[in-house]
This record gives C-alpha cells, sequence and structure tokens, in this order.
C-alpha cells in the first residue's frame, strides 16, 4: 500500500556515506522535483563510500558528487530539521540522534533496519553484493512507501 509522498524528507545514518546517500539519490531519481530530499549522517567522518556509488551507478543513480554532512553541519549550513517532514532512519544510531534532535519539533521519524554493508565480504565481487542487498533493501523500501514514481 503506498502512501502520500512527503514534500520533504530527510534520511539519516552513521556517516552519511553510505545508505543514506543512496537513499537520498533513489528518491531523487524515483521522484524528481516532487519532494525535497537531503541526507546526513551522525558523524561526518568518512568520505561517500566508493562501493555505493559503484552500485547506484548499476541502476543509473549518480552518487559521485556527493558531500557528506553530519545533523550539526546540517543546522550550520542553514537547513533547519523541523522544516522536514519526514526523517528515516536506516541506523540504530542515527533513529536515537533524529529522536532526540525532534523532541522540539513534531515531526515524525520512522526507522528502516538497512544492512550496513560496510565490512562485509571478502574481495571485490563479495563486497558490491553487500552493498547491492542494502541499496535493494531501501529501493524496495521507497516503492512500498510511494510506489514506482514518475521518474523511475
Amino acid at each position: 500500500m503506498t502512501r502520500e509522498l512527503p514534500q520533504s524528507i530527510l534520511f539519516c545514518c552513521d556517516h552519511n556515506a553510505v545508505r543514506s546517500p543512496m537513499a537520498e539519490g533513489m528518491m531523487k531519481k524515483l521522484f524528481g522535483m516532487q519532494t525535497y530530499v537531503q541526507s546526513v549522517g551522525v558523524k561526518n567522518s568518512l568520505e561517500i563510500d566508493g562501493f555505493s556509488i559503484a552500485v547506484c551507478q548499476e541502476i543509473g543513480v549518480e552518487l559521485s558528487r556527493h558531500r557528506s554532512r553530519s545533523f550539526d553541519e546540517m543546522e550550520e549550513w542553514g537547513d533547519d530539521l523541523s522544516s522536514f517532514d519526514l526523517v528515516v532512519a536506516l541506523s540504530p544510531a542515527s533513529q536515537r540522534r533524529a529522536l532526540e534532535l525532534t523532541r522540539f519539533f513534531h515531526l515524525t521519524v520512522e526507522y528502516w533496519p538497512i544492512l550496513d554493508p560496510t565490512g562485509l565480504g571478502e574481495g571485490r565481487e563479495a563486497k558490491l553484493a553487500s552493498y547491492r542487498v542494502a541499496r535493494d533493501q531501501i529501493l524496495a523500501r521507497l516503492k512500498d512507501n510511494w510506489g514506482e514514481g514518475a521518474h523511475a
């Protein structure tokens, strides 16, 4: 069952380097300008992961220009958390941080348990397979929630 597309959505994970950039990129690919989409991490200690770039490129989603940022940097750069209709946390740590930050705002936080592919698999092909699982889990959740999108 699909539901109405939020006007703005924020995806978050641990470092804004793997899962949340994939979700942001796929959401933009599916829904274009129909919704405002951003992503953040609890910390910004990593750059975008090369395996994330590779597996998203396989489905026509460009991530190579993504710049990682944290919740704190998001606020410093002027993005107000209260301006988002929905926050989707893709890791337990990001769910805790989002709930902590949203105590003062009326805003919905959802948790999607998405595999963390970092550190899984021996060798390039096994690692790519793990990242594909995470990518496909995110894509399935996006489509389950909001349909196939106009730009798929």
